[in-house]
């Protein structure tokens, strides 16, 4: 699962066993746990996160969204 970026209290990373997946990406905060598809960033599922912190989190997303998926396609070769 490697960490592409600690954002706060955030760790955002990927499965590297997902990779017929479109791009995305899983954040983490203690047992709290979200996912987001990339380009377009978009809500995939949430874990106990309020609504208010999964908007934070969908804009650090957005704001990184670039080198999160750069990360994916140089991790995944495509």
């Amino acid at each position: 699962m490697p960490t592409v970026l600690r954002a706060g209290p955030y760790r955002i990373y990927f499965w590297s066993h997902e990779p017929d997946e479109p791009p995305h990406v899983h954040v983490d905060r203690d047992a709290n746990s979200a996912k987001f598809w990339l380009g377009p960033v978009r809500f995939a599922r949430n874990l106990s996160f309020s609504s208010v912190e999964l908007r934070r989190i969908e804009r650090i997303v957005a704001e990184h969204e670039p080198e999160l998926l750069e990360a994916w396609h140089d991790y995944f070769g495509r």
